[in-house]
């Protein structure tokens, strides 16, 4: 049987209350110790029901505490027990050897007891320490319970922000699939309005295409084909001009109208002949007339000069045979001609008829084209129109779908190294234990990459500690807040630079402009200063000049006056080199004394 389980059979024995309840289990380390284990041996060994006190016992104990009366405490008790003579020697012996084993075990149950005393000062050390530990831990476990209530509120703040979010890039890209969604026909409602080119049924506008350009085609048979026909139907095909000398033999209409036109030229001909020839009686015979009554007075008062008549008249038969033969030159030359071309203009109405006749029907036909032109024109660019607008929502479809694309695979690329990061939160080594953790584990590569970038040292070392890296997020701390009033040091004295440079300026604003409109380019201590240094400069100037000219004085004495020459030498010597003074000195007594023995 375990120590535990015979710790828990005696306290059965002895009828200790719940002991039915203990486990001997939770006992064997009482039994491990060296100074309590011989008193739980003896106390399981020796320890009966007999040793109990009885509840009769108990209460008489009591009433007589509560009656008053003294009891006798361990000293008075050892004397009283003194004074009891022993029954017998028997008993004596016994209770001798009974009273040594009490004394071995008095002492061993002192020594207990001041093991008890130290362990328990030290539980009590410890329960105090536990306690204390607890209340920081209760502070510090509210701390947290607030610090993870205000996250959580965060966090479903942040949630239902990103929950709406999602709802409302959800719907965009349902609004969006609704609006490429193609419509079929009858699908569209009349509400509905089609948002793309695309989605635009073109039936209405088709069958009306096709309407036009049957009508166009109908109209283009009619009028070009058939109706062309008609339209130049007895004239010539070719719209060749009516030539009168060049008629074509195989044409008998054309024939018939050239007769036609040489007999009315033909007869144009003779009438205008006969005409001109009339014309031309009628005129002589009234010349001859206003002629005849103009000179007959003139003759009849000059009968006497008949002679000269006669040669007038002579000379005037001359002038009327020249006049004759001239005329029948005309006749014969230049009459016909001009009938004959009169004639041939003749044909001028009927050729302009004709061309007018040609020229409408070219008119006729040209506007035609021009109106089945344009209707083709007008056609073609509503096509074409129509192209480029497909053209350019197909240009604008592939760079949204290749937006679309670039955006999935942006997302696809998000939704992977999310699902890296969650499977690198799930790792069991990063997981939150029951044992506090003092080294950062090697598998950690961000608290790893983070305790780096704090320490600036990029060796790799052996072990990391929790506590180096919070000592190091401490340390920026206090830089960054360092550095904050070092940032605002910087910023009030710059701002008292500012407004001291500010005040400086508005100063020299006031000093340099004190009117407030005209600039002071001086002032009357500058000038009084200027004026002042002028003056000094001309007395400057003047002593140069003295000294310039005492200096020539006194160079031209030098060079006229050896003397002088050696005495400004000496001086110089005197103040320069007063060794080579000492010696010149001393050679010239030495020659001197020598002059004078």
């Amino acid at each position: 049987m375990n120590c535990g389980d015979r710790l828990v059979q005696t306290l059965r024995k002895v009828v200790y209350p719940n002991a039915s309840r203990l486990d001997g289990e939770d006992f064997d380390w009482l039994f491990e110790t060296t100074d309590a284990k011989s008193f739980l041996d003896w106390f399981c060994a020796s320890v009966t029901e007999q040793n109990v006190v009885s509840e009769a016992k108990l209460q008489a104990f009591n009433k007589l505490k509560e009656s008053g009366k003294a009891l006798l405490d361990e000293k008075a008790l050892e004397e009283v027990m003194k004074t009891c003579t022993p029954s017998s020697s028997k008993t004596s012996a016994l209770e001798e050897v009974a009273v040594e084993k009490l004394e071995e075990e008095l002492h061993t149950l002192k020594k207990l007891r001041g093991l008890y005393l130290q362990r328990c000062n030290k539980l009590q050390i410890m329960a105090s320490a536990n306690i204390h530990s607890c209340m920081k831990l209760k502070d510090r476990e509210d701390e947290e319970a607030k610090a993870l209530n205000e996250t959580l509120s965060v966090l479903q703040v942040t949630g239902n922000k990103l929950n709406h979010e999602l709802q409302t890039v959800v719907e965009g890209i349902q609004k969006l699939i609704s609006f490429y969604c193609p419509h079929e026909k009858g699908e569209m409602s009349s509400s509905s309005s089609p948002i793309f080119l695309f989605q635009v049924l073109l039936d209405k506008y088709l069958s009306c295409e096709e309407q036009s350009t049957s009508a166009l085609t109908q109209f283009t048979k009619e009028h070009f084909f058939e109706g062309l026909s008609k339209c130049i139907e007895g004239t010539d095909e070719d719209f060749r001009l009516i030539q009168l000398d060049g008629c074509a033999r195989d044409d008998p209409d054309l024939e018939e109208k050239c007769k036609e036109m040489m007999r009315l030229q033909l007869a144009y001909i003779s009438t205008r002949n006969k005409l001109i020839e009339t014309k031309a009686k009628n005129s002589s015979l009234k010349t001859g007339l206003q002629w005849f009554e103009a000179n007959a007075r003139s003759i009849q008062s000059k009968a006497s000069q008949k002679e000269e008549l006669l040669v007038r008249i002579s000379s005037l038969k001359d002038e009327t045979s020249q006049v004759e033969n001239h005329i029948e030159a005309l006749k014969r030359e230049t009459l016909p001609a001009l009938v004959r071309e009169s004639a041939q203009l003749l044909n001028m109405p009927i050729v302009k008829g004709d061309y007018d006749l040609q020229m409408a029907r070219h008119s006729l036909y040209t506007s035609r084209q021009d109106l089945v032109c344009s209707h083709l024109m007008k056609q073609r660019a509503s096509f074409e129109l129509l192209q480029l607008g497909f053209e350019l929502e197909l240009r604008k479809h592939r760079n949204l779908n290749r937006q679309l694309e670039a955006l999935i695979q942006e997302l696809r690329h998000s939704a992977e190294r999310l699902e890296g990061r969650s499977k690198m939160m799930s790792d069991p080594a990063l997981l939150a234990s029951n044992k506090p953790r003092v080294n950062i584990d090697s598998r950690d590569s961000a608290t790893h990459g983070l305790f780096q970038l704090l320490d600036g040292d990029n060796t790799q070392k052996l072990f990391r500690t929790y506590s180096g890296l919070e000592s190091l997020a401490q340390k920026l701390c206090l830089d960054t807040q360092s550095l904050k009033d070092q940032l605002a040091i910087s910023q009030q004295e710059q701002s008292l630079f500012t407004s001291k440079l500010e005040s400086n300026l508005k100063t020299l604003q006031d000093y340099m402009y004190p009117d407030g409109t005209e600039l002071m380019l001086n002032t009357p201590e500058l000038s009084s200063n200027f004026q002042q240094l002028n003056s000094h400069l001309d007395k400057l100037n003047q002593v140069l000049l003295e000294v310039l000219e005492d200096l020539r004085v006194k160079r031209k004495i030098l060079q006229s006056s050896k003397f002088d020459k050696v005495e400004k030498e000496l001086y110089v010597y005197f103040f320069q080199n007063e060794e080579l003074l000492r010696s010149i000195v001393q050679n010239l007594e030495s020659q001197a004394d020598l002059h004078a023995s």
